[in-house]
């Protein structure tokens, strides 16, 4: 990923804070004023996509990183994936959350170094802005009251929003178990012969796929594991093994493995 370059690591609080408010600010427009072209780029045809946003504000739409470990941390992988399967802002949402995600991590990558009094004000300057996910929301920031009269109030009014933002989650993550339940309900691979009894089952289970190995682990096929296949190579994998969850493989048509990508990108 070419953006890891741009970066000049910031090693004071200042220079860390300054690197999180140009990347804010790059994600920020892909979010909002760029979001036509943002959602452009997210083609679910396309391989593993991420947002990464910039110190100078810029923003991209690109694979993760080759280099193994990555020179910086990496975004949510496989945002395209799901943007045809939900709604357009529970979609923008969600990649929001992601992306306030990341921009703590690479923070406090660059603040590794800081001591405990430095990390608790780069928080709290951090903390003064508004998230990603406020702004693509609409969410209007809470004012706390630091009266010791009014602290009751300041509960209270600290205590709605936490609901406001918490229900909002809880629809996403409903959205998301339930397409998980549907991807469930139609399996990746081919399913075994009705079961007569269980000890059965399994025994012809293991007959028919005792010579399918994982393509990259090695390991042996158990029915119950998540496995998906290669429509390049057509070989096969456990899902955890290519970071492929239930739910992300329903809004693949034709997957790649890790392998046959890095063919594609080199080329």
């Amino acid at each position: 990923m070419e953006g890891g370059s741009m970066s000049t690591d910031p090693r004071t609080v200042e220079e860390v804070f300054k690197d999180f408010k140009g990347r804010r600010a790059g994600m920020l427009k892909a979010l909002t004023s760029d979001v036509e072209e943002f959602f452009l780029q997210c083609d679910p045809e396309k391989e593993n996509l991420c947002l990464y946003g910039f110190p100078d504000e810029g923003w991209e739409v690109n694979l993760p990183s080759e280099e193994v470990p990555p020179e910086l941390p990496e975004p949510a992988l496989g945002i395209n994936f799901a943007r045809d399967g939900m709604l357009r802002k529970d979609w923008l949402s969600l990649v929001a959350v992601h992306s306030d995600a990341w921009l703590l991590a690479v923070s406090y990558f660059y603040g590794a170094r800081l001591d405990k009094n430095e990390r608790k004000r780069l928080f709290n300057m951090i903390n003064e802005l508004p998230t990603v996910f406020d702004v693509v929301t609409g969410k209007k920031p809470v004012k706390e009251k630091t009266s010791v009269n009014n602290t009751g109030g300041g509960n209270k009014a600290k205590s709605t929003g936490s609901k406001v933002t918490t229900s909002h989650h809880d629809n996403l993550k409903a959205n998301m178990h339930q397409r998980a339940a549907e991807v469930q309900a139609k399996p990746q691979k081919p399913p075994p012969a009705p079961p007569k009894d269980e000890e059965e089952t399994l025994e012809e289970d293991d007959e028919e796929h005792g010579d399918t190995f994982c393509g990259s682990c090695g390991g042996n096929y158990t029915a119950d594991e998540f496995w998906i296949g290669c429509d390049s190579c057509e070989k096969w994998f456990h899902g955890k093994c290519v970071k492929i969850t239930p739910a992300r493989a329903e809004h693949i048509k034709h997957y790649k493995c890790p392998s046959c990508s890095n063919k594609r990108a080199r080329t």
